[in-house]
């Protein structure tokens, strides 16, 4: 297939350019950073540039387009103009919706389980009630909902917490813990919110298998199988790493005054499944991780 990436350089666009290029035809975009895209037939533009979008999605002939990109997180969010994260997370989407609708491409957009209410229970399906509580989940659920008043040839991915080791520039708060206990820090973890944890190349394996489904006109939760603090994320590294568990100091959000609240968005994937889409168990998925690293 001839797959479009958005976000190339990003902590999960740089998985997807290394695992989809293995058989597939890539054209991956960057903005900012240039990531692993120079190893790739790569572009560089900035989203908002809609006539350049629209150009470059048709002169490659798209068949899929899978959309990472965006003001990416809460924090980072709120460092920008609320126009220009609206202009990038939902007018951006809107229009690359329009453009696979007249191509005939299928759109695989990340969103995030952080769209989902975070008081109503665990493992939540995606029937569940949602309230995003940020600036970043507001805009990538109305990003949802341009895509579906766009058209029907898509696939929406409520990710989950995503963990492992970024390349180059890109970082996560699990890359983070590691280094900490690592040098034998302490760190302070949230023990009350739970999130469905998803090891990074696990999750381009899986979207690499969803692109062989007949799938269209979906939205899936799309994490791990188990519901999971951050605290007892770092309790599972100091038990695979040797590390102190001393080190860790149990702390909440409300502790620590964070802005935004979410307790629990643990993920019902049985949907994904039904579809035979299996994530890895997550202390598997950690071992593999620091074996691949020679960190273990």
């Amino acid at each position: 297939m001839k797959i479009f990436i958005t976000g190339g350089s990003g902590l999960l666009g740089q998985y997807l350019n290394e695992t989809l290029s293995k058989n597939n035809e890539i054209l991956t975009h960057y903005h900012e950073h240039e990531g692993n895209c120079k190893k790739f037939n790569s572009i560089r533009f900035s989203l908002d540039d809609y006539t350049q979008l629209e150009s470059i999605l048709k002169n490659f002939k798209s068949d899929v387009v899978i959309h990472t990109a965006a003001i990416s997180n809460a924090e980072k969010a709120n460092k920008y103009p609320s126009a220009y994260v609206y202009e990038i997370n939902v007018n951006a989407t809107k229009k690359i919706a329009e453009v696979c609708d007249k191509i005939n491409a299928k759109l695989i957009y990340i969103s995030t389980d952080l769209v989902y209410a975070g008081y109503r229970g665990s493992m939540l399906d995606e029937s569940a009630k949602l309230i995003p509580v940020s600036l970043y989940a507001e805009t990538k659920l109305m990003g949802e909902i341009k895509i579906k008043e766009t058209f029907d040839n898509y696939i929406i991915l409520r990710l989950a917490l995503l963990i492992g080791f970024g390349l180059n520039h890109s970082t996560c708060f699990f890359q983070k813990m590691y280094e900490e206990l690592r040098l034998n820090k302490s760190i302070k973890l949230f023990s009350n919110q739970y999130r469905s944890p998803l090891e990074l190349s696990d999750a381009a394996r899986m979207i690499n298998e969803l692109l062989e489904k007949q799938i269209a006109g979906e939205i899936l939760n799309f994490g791990g199988n188990e519901r999971l603090s951050r605290y007892e994320l770092g309790e599972i590294i100091c038990e695979e790493c040797g590390f102190d568990k001393s080190l860790l100091i149990k702390t909440t959000m409300e502790e620590e005054n964070y802005p935004y609240i979410v307790h629990d968005v643990s993920l019902n994937i049985d949907k994904l499944k039904s579809y035979g889409i299996i994530p890895k168990n997550i202390r598997e998925s950690i071992k593999r991780l620091l074996k691949s690293n020679k960190l273990t």
